[in-house]
């Protein structure tokens, strides 16, 4: 079973940075591809970046490309969202998600295990 637990998550505003962390335990953490959703009130999950268990391909939504990097420390069980030129539309909750073997999905029904998810609110 692997527990993600994400933080860094809070208010900015539009135009700021925000760098989300998302700590991973209970398994090998380089076997998983890891990503990114967020859930704006009142919308479906939406996929933001995911990166294959390597570090080596990672993948992007087209509203954050550009914006946003995903990346990866396998040594520390940790995969980070650097978002830059946060937009009033970016602001939702920010989950974490991991998946056995993945090859980095934007369907959410393909990821193994979600974190809690933190908040994220830009200010216009």
């Amino acid at each position: 079973q692997v527990q993600l637990v994400e933080s860094g998550g809070g208010l900015v505003q539009a135009g700021g940075s925000l760098r989300l962390s998302c700590a991973a335990s209970g398994g090998t953490f380089s076997s998983y591809a890891m990503g990114w959703f967020r859930q704006a009130p009142g919308t479906e999950r939406e996929f933001v970046a995911a990166i294959r268990g390597s570090g080596g391909n990672t993948y992007y939504a087209d509203s954050v490309l550009g914006r946003f990097t995903i990346s990866r420390d396998n040594a520390k069980n940790t995969v980070y969202l650097q978002m830059n030129s946060l937009k009033p539309e970016d602001t939702a909750v920010y989950y974490c998600v991991a998946e056995y073997f993945g090859y980095g999905s934007s369907r959410p029904n393909d990821y193994d295990y979600w974190g809690q998810g933190t908040q994220v609110t830009v200010s216009s």
